[in-house]
């Protein structure tokens, strides 16, 4: 069972969000394996959101926003 796929390669606007997020994630300072406990998400994933391999649903977007205590649309636009 595939539980994710790895694109082929990042374009312009994964890279921006992927810097964006761990900007975020860096002001909030916190940590990728502290992100991930409080989305309940996988520490991988979050790594893999932030270097530009994966992107994450409507539904992981709002598990991060929330624990960013950020908009969706901050993670989103600059």
């Amino acid at each position: 069972m595939v539980f994710f796929k790895i694109m082929k390669g990042p374009n312009l606007i994964d890279l921006r969000f992927a810097k964006r997020l761990k900007r975020l994630r860096k002001q909030a300072d916190i940590t990728q394996e502290e992100l991930a406990v409080k989305t309940k998400l996988s520490t991988t994933f979050i790594g893999l959101i932030e270097t530009a391999k994966r992107r994450p649903s409507l539904a992981s977007l709002r598990k991060i926003a929330n624990a960013l205590k950020v908009r969706i649309r901050d993670l989103l636009v600059d």
